[in-house]
């Protein structure tokens, strides 16, 4: 489950009644800067029997490749931070896909106005080889009544 690199996630403390130890309960993943997923199956950290502790708190944890705490911190003011960036200005999982249709239609319409400009860039190009063709032509004839009155003008 635990990568190469020190993975950083959210979770929260409960305490084992059993082993009267509180443990770590892996919520999510961060997958990169901006993109966390969530982690569906239960995953446990055993942390010991410290009195620190609070049950039911939220924590950014960072674990090592083995799988090792390297830190542990309060996620309060991370979370505050994403509704003060994200959802106070109605950045809403709505909003986002909207947004991502939007994007979506956009693309679309732009990949239909270009391929409709280039069928038209190769009927003029067309046109246009017509045009020269038969300008070749009018000029072949010409150049050929001009030898036939040439001809016939000596004779």
């Amino acid at each position: 489950m635990i990568t190469e690199k020190n993975m950083l996630y959210l979770a929260q403390i409960h305490k084992n009644d059993f082993l009267q130890q509180y443990q770590l309960r892996l919520l999510a993943r961060q997958e990169d800067d901006y993109v966390w997923s969530t982690i569906s199956e239960e995953t446990l950290i055993l942390l010991g029997k410290e009195s620190k502790l609070t049950e039911n708190v939220l924590v950014l944890v960072k674990l090592s490749p083995e799988g090792d705490i390297e830190s542990m911190e309060d996620a309060t003011n991370w979370i505050l931070d994403m509704v003060e960036n994200y959802l106070t200005v109605g950045v809403t999982p709505e909003f986002l896909k909207q947004e991502a249709e939007n994007a979506e239609q956009w693309r679309q319409s732009l990949t239909l106005q270009n391929q409709d400009l280039s069928r038209r860039t190769l009927e003029l190009e067309a046109r246009r080889e017509k045009i020269k063709a038969l300008e070749e032509s009018l000029t072949k004839d010409q150049s050929n009544d001009n030898q036939s009155n040439d001809h016939q003008n000596e004779t």
